[in-house]
C-alpha cells in the first residue's frame, strides 16, 4: 500500500495548489484530492508525471510505501 506525499512536496516547495494545477495542466480538484485522500486517491501514472514534473522532484518522492492495516 502507499500514500501520496504531494502536501509534504508542495509545502516543502513553498508553492500552492493553484500553481501545481496550472504548472501540471490538471484540474485543481484533482491535486485537492491528492492533498486531501492520500492513502486513498490513486490518480493515474499520467497524473503523477505531469505532478512530479512539475515540482522537478521524481515520482518517487511524491510516493511513500506504508504497511497494509491488518
Amino acid at each position: 500500500m502507499y500514500r501520496l506525499r504531494v502536501k509534504e512536496v508542495l509545502e516543502a516547495k513553498g508553492k500552492s495548489q493553484t500553481w501545481l494545477a496550472k504548472q501540471a495542466r490538471v484540474q485543481q480538484g484533482l491535486i485537492r484530492r491528492m492533498i486531501r485522500e492520500p492513502e486513498k486517491y490513486k490518480p493515474s501514472y499520467a497524473i503523477l508525471a505531469q505532478v512530479a514534473e512539475a515540482l522537478r522532484v521524481p515520482i518517487e518522492d511524491l510516493i511513500e510505501q506504508v504497511p497494509d492495516p491488518e
